[in-house]
């Protein structure tokens, strides 16, 4: 019966640590080459959902917003948040018309970041205020760090409800 020497212990140690660290960076590597394009999921009022792309965005009337970003005039390309909340269920019509003050949409970034508009904010029966899904800056495509998707609500003093990275906007009613 052939006993492990401490050596050898720390050579399968080792072997097994290199083994592990190449499989991380194989299942990085992957992860990096086969990477899904960014969607958008959009949830309407009755629990249903659309997902959409870069790609479908473009398909929407485009819209060209000049506005000031961190003291710098910008210039954002996309589309109206209302033209993207139109492919799901929302609190509009005479059935809501009791209710509709009620109703909040949150906003979701990929980092975890929140923010909620009021219904009221944004359905135009209430206010004109525009709000947008923007896919491109002063003529370029969002950089990584702000897109693929980007909501930017100009005019307000702060922009802490411009989300980068938006992955979904989901309407809810207030309990």
């Amino acid at each position: 019966m052939a006993v492990a020497r401490p050596r050898d212990t720390l050579d399968n140690q080792k072997h097994m640590k290199l083994i592990q660290m190449a499989g991380a960076i194989l299942l990085l590597a992957s992860g990096a080459f086969c990477q899904v394009p960014g969607t958008l999921v959009v949830r309407g009022v009755d629990g249903k959902s659309v997902t959409l792309s870069v790609s479908d965005l473009a398909k929407i009337p485009q819209q060209t917003v000049k506005t000031t970003d961190h003291g710098a005039e910008v210039t954002f390309q996309g589309v109206l948040l209302a033209d993207v909340l139109a492919k799901v269920a929302l609190p509009t019509g005479d059935q809501f018309h009791s209710t509709g003050a009620s109703y909040y949409m949150v906003a979701d970034a990929r980092d975890a970041y929140r923010a909620v508009f009021a219904w009221a904010e944004l359905d135009t029966s209430f206010m004109d205020k525009a709000v947008y899904v923007v896919t491109g800056r002063d003529g370029k495509p969002l950089s990584a760090n702000d897109g693929p998707f980007q909501l930017v609500a100009p005019g307000e003093k702060r922009a802490g409800r411009w989300i980068r990275q938006l992955t979904s906007l989901t309407v809810r009613q207030a309990n």
